[in-house]
């Protein structure tokens, strides 16, 4: 346990930081869901408005540091790559 105040907040903080980043974490299952749907459904208009979704949510999570530019730019690629096999 925390003794000092600047140890009793910076385990605040990092409670708020953690929820915070949970949250951005589940929006992005959340459309890549949406966009795994759209891929079953075939429909190339809502694939292609499902992955900019995507990008979109992936560039903004690596913009505030949530998770690393490397690990959205390898979550897009791999979103393309299933788009492309889809419509092959």
């Amino acid at each position: 346990m925390a003794h000092t105040l600047s140890a009793k907040k910076r385990i605040r903080q990092n409670v708020k930081r953690r929820a915070r980043n949970r949250w951005r974490k589940g929006q992005i299952k959340d459309v890549v869901k949406a966009f795994e749907d759209t891929l079953k459904s075939g429909d190339a208009k809502k694939m292609d408005e499902a992955l900019r979704a995507c990008y979109k949510k992936l560039d903004q999570v690596a913009a505030k540091g949530t998770i690393h530019k490397n690990a959205a730019a390898r979550g897009k690629a791999r979103l393309a790559k299933a788009r492309n096999k889809a419509t092959a």
